[in-house]
């Protein structure tokens, strides 16, 4: 059954290996030693600190649960530790099969058991994020609890400030809009953009937890941010949303894969909004995680959480905003979605065998926008690609609709780069890749 499933085993031949915990000294090495207990770690201290509310509210059944699953997170911090073999996972939720027929897979492709340094780094990072679900799981009756709430929302209310400077500029913009010619709108649209894309480096799986808000006004940085975009095809994704309002098309439908909660979500949702009211999209989809993922990753809560607040700030245009984009969601404007193959370890290239239903969904879209790091390694296979590889070809038949990468670079990946850039990048500032200095804006269209 595996094997049908996973066709992409075909074609694994032609590609580039895979990043992995294999090669020392590597990113993916350095994460799996250092970051990734750290993130287990603060997970068990979490629900440690938090025993007496879960007494509070189940009695004994509360502690015994939180014992359990500091238990089997525990476990699991070992395992990673002396790099044992992945196992099977217990629980008994949708994505069960899928995630041990993936198991299954890489056994059949190594003839041996897969193990956190040995196999591709994009599955066994994804895999812990999935064992700390499953420890909860597990853990009836916290087993709804999210582990990294705590931290999405500190991260939210630190960006206040950064908060009220973007959603005042929206609300100001918006007064005017109709009355914009296409000049300005270009130009109020590719600000958006880039506070979009910079709010990428909002990543508290990245900092292993620690704060990494949006203290600085991000409008301010923008023109200064420029040179650091090292591929800039904003003006594909101008020329086309032009294009289709030019045509009065009767729906543009764009369709954002969400990454960061906090104050990168909020930048995407400013965006968003800017895009509706200029009647360059009519149509917004989002895509979120249906469980915790990676630290900051946004779920459906984190997203209804984010408007309650927004609606009930103490500020006109904040509350402004939250009111507009509750107002969109109930009208079926924008429209949330939580997928469960966002949560798979797969790279997009098998979404059509895996999840036909939502390649199918895609396909629809005039426009899709994926965000940040771990949506760009899924997209082109997480492997060691040469930097002057085209992004379309390292997106191995990915093509569902015209889709966009806004990305700042926080693991050793890139493609598309010109010839020499990616060198002399390594030569003058050798951990390029992996300090959320540099941003992409990297476009594709199927032909």
């Amino acid at each position: 059954m595996a094997s049908q499933r996973f066709k992409m085993a075909a074609q694994a031949s032609s590609l580039p290996v895979s990043l992995a915990g294999k090669y020392k000294g590597s990113f993916a090495y350095n994460t799996i030693t250092d970051r990734l207990p750290l993130i287990l770690t603060k997970v068990i201290d979490t629900l440690h600190r938090h025993k007496n509310e879960f007494f509070e509210e189940f009695g004994e059944k509360g502690l015994e649960a939180e014992k359990h699953a500091i238990a089997c997170l525990s476990k699991l911090r070992n395992e990673l530790q002396t790099d044992k073999p992945l196992t099977t996972l217990k629980d008994n939720v949708p994505d069960t099969t899928l995630w041990n027929q993936y198991l299954e897979y890489h056994k059949n492709l190594s003839n041996e058991p897969p193990s956190w340094f040995q196999s591709p780094w994009l599955y066994t990072e994804c895999y812990m994020y999935r064992r700390i679900h499953e420890a909860l799981v597990l853990s009836p009756p916290i087993s709804d609890y999210d582990v990294f709430k705590e931290e999405k929302e500190h991260a939210f209310f630190d960006s206040q400030q950064a908060i009220i400077i973007l959603s005042t500029y929206l609300q100001e913009l918006l007064k005017s809009i109709q009355n914009l010619d296409e000049k300005s709108l270009k130009e109020e649209l590719f600000t958006l953009i880039q506070v979009s894309l910079w709010g990428n480096k909002c990543d508290l799986s990245i900092s292993g937890g620690a704060d990494n808000s949006q203290k600085a006004n991000p409008l301010n940085s923008v023109e200064e941010l420029k040179s650091f975009i090292l591929v800039d095809h904003i003006e594909k994704v101008w020329s086309l949303l032009l294009n289709k309002k030019r045509k009065n098309a009767q729906t543009t439908r764009l369709d954002i894969i969400l990454d960061n909660a906090g104050f990168e979500l909020i930048a995407d949702l400013v965006l968003a909004d800017f895009l509706l009211s200029s009647e360059l999209a009519n149509e917004i989809h989002f895509h979120g995680k249906s469980i915790p993922w990676y630290v900051s990753d946004t779920t459906k809560r984190d997203m209804n959480w984010v408007i309650k607040q927004m609606q009930s700030a103490n500020h006109k245009w904040m509350s402004r905003c939250g009111v507009s984009w509750e107002g969109y969601m109930k009208k079926g404007i924008w429209i949330y979605h939580d997928h469960m193959f966002w949560t798979l370890p797969h790279e997009f290239s098998a979404m059509a065998q895996v999840a036909p239903d939502l390649y199918t969904e895609l396909q629809k879209s005039d426009l899709i926008i994926f965000k940040g790091d771990l949506n760009y390694r899924k997209l082109i296979g997480d492997r060691k690609w040469e930097f002057t590889v085209p992004f379309h070809q390292a997106l191995n038949n990915f093509h569902p609709a015209p889709l966009c990468s806004f990305r700042t670079l926080k693991c050793d990946i890139q493609v598309g780069l010109k010839p020499g850039q990616g060198e002399q990048l390594t030569n003058t500032e050798p951990e390029w890749m992996i300090i959320g200095k540099y941003g992409i804006i990297q476009f594709d269209a199927p032909s």
